[in-house]
């Protein structure tokens, strides 16, 4: 089934009003929903939840149990994402906070380029603005964390061949890849579809390219084996190079 916009913001309305019990004092949207490239059952929802006070074990199954019942009762909430932060505990990238995602409970950062979306174009949904709550993120450190997420994450997956069959990866490896250049070249954050309109200028495959955004942006037909095959072929060996040379001219930057 095919959403719609309703389906959105029914959901989003849904998820404030069970929010209530736990007293939020601010629910913000970064990603694609704040940045206008929101595809309503392609996008994820990424929300940030600052609530009162601290998240003891009663919070914590509470947090579960809402999630679980908006996943019972609507469709698109398996694309919505939340972490769950305090007032004293906003501050400092590298801390790990309570997060519903992909089904279950887990602890992540927020990252330095969460922060920076949230600053630049991040949508209150209820409560205090990210200028209120959060401290602002400094070039340097988004700069770093740019860096370090190509280098480490990325780079090290380009060589898993099994991974970029699928079709995930190779979204997630070139649009990435994209911002995370026009960041560290240009000090801006951009969307998805800003993303793929600059990767041809950067050398990536064009029929990668065009792949990618019938996938986002059309309704293509599933992927043959053999297009599957030779797009994972075209990704790995375009992404090594590229994130080796970005990697290569931007990390000792980070380090003067």
């Amino acid at each position: 089934m095919r959403m719609t916009d309703d389906a959105t913001a029914r959901l989003l309305d849904r998820f404030l009003a069970d929010l209530r019990a736990l007293a939020p004092v601010a629910v913000w949207a970064h990603g694609s929903l704040a940045g206008g490239d929101y595809q309503e059952g392609r996008s994820d929802l990424d929300l940030i939840a600052v609530l009162e006070g601290p998240v003891p074990l009663g919070t914590v199954r509470e947090v579960a149990r809402l999630h679980r019942r908006l996943r019972a009762d609507e469709a698109l909430a398996e694309k919505l994402h939340c972490s769950y932060l305090t007032p004293d505990t906003v501050a400092g990238a590298e801390r790990s906070h309570l997060t519903w995602a992909h089904d279950r409970l887990m602890k992540r950062p927020v990252t330095p380029v969460t922060r920076r979306e949230l600053h630049a174009f991040g949508l209150v949904l209820h409560g205090e603005p990210p200028k209120d709550l959060l401290p602002p993120t400094p070039d340097r450190e988004l700069d770093a964390f740019v860096v370090r997420d190509q280098k480490e994450f990325w780079r090290p997956a380009v060589r898993k061949a099994r991974l970029w069959k699928q079709s995930v990866w190779v979204d997630l490896g070139m649009v990435t890849f994209a911002r995370a250049t026009v960041t560290l070249r240009e000090g801006r954050l951009i969307s998805k579809k800003e993303a793929l309109a600059a990767l041809p200028g950067l050398g990536a495959p064009a029929d990668v390219v065009e792949d990618i955004g019938r996938r986002r942006y059309a309704d293509p037909a599933p992927p043959t084996e053999e297009w599957t095959a030779r797009r994972a072929e075209l990704t790995r060996a375009y992404l090594g190079p590229a994130i080796d040379g970005l990697v290569a001219t931007y990390e000792p930057l980070t380090r003067a």
